[in-house]
């Protein structure tokens, strides 16, 4: 073989490498930030791409709300119809921790799964078609005072839906409208809400 055609295909070669040479660098970049790369485990209750789509009732899936946290809410009800003015006051407000299954329940019930206001007979009269299962024992009650307003505290990170009953302002007259909201707590944070 000629030192030339030794010489030719070893430039062919080194061409070649050459080629490539940015495209296995940048690989092997990448390989090094993916070693570093953090990793922060499953993501916090209250994100609904993180939930199985089997609604069924589980224990298990409330666990999250009964760990201690640092998050507070705090809410007020608003709502008017019309002319009539809604009062919540000497009401129970019920949390309940967001899960498959209290998600499933409210699309039921309320016909979302984010914010409704309803007749009382009406939420009611679809109970029996609401999945089976028994929250109480992880759901948190307060009162709404006086002037309308209502608080929780000591909540860990998580979704809830916020639940009451409304009727109308002393003064006004109308039908009692089952009110309920979706609202998160995160960060340690007082979060606002109304219905």
């Amino acid at each position: 073989m000629s030192p030339w055609r030794d010489f030719a295909a070893l430039a062919y070669m080194l061409a070649a490498m050459a080629d490539r040479a940015p495209l296995l660098a940048a690989a092997a970049l990448l390989g090094l930030l993916t070693a570093c790369a953090p990793i922060y485990g499953p993501p916090p209750p209250g994100r609904m791409a993180s939930l199985p789509a089997d609604d069924s009732f589980r224990a298990g899936d409330f666990a999250w709300s009964k760990a201690p946290g640092h998050n507070t809410l705090v809410g007020a009800l608003v709502f008017h119809s019309g002319a009539v003015r809604y009062t919540c006051a000497g009401a129970t407000v019920v949390l309940t921790p967001e899960t498959p299954w209290s998600r499933r329940r409210m699309m039921v019930l309320y016909r979302s799964d984010q914010r409704s206001a309803l007749p009382t007979e009406e939420v009611r009269s679809r109970t029996a078609q609401a999945p089976p299962g028994d929250s109480n024992p992880y759901v948190k009650r307060a009162t709404c005072d006086s002037s309308d307003h209502v608080s929780f505290s000591g909540l860990p990170d998580g979704a809830w839906y916020v639940v009451t009953l409304a009727k109308p302002a002393p003064g006004h007259s109308g039908q009692s409208l089952a009110m309920m909201r979706r609202v998160v707590t995160r960060g340690g944070r007082a979060t606002t809400f109304e219905f």
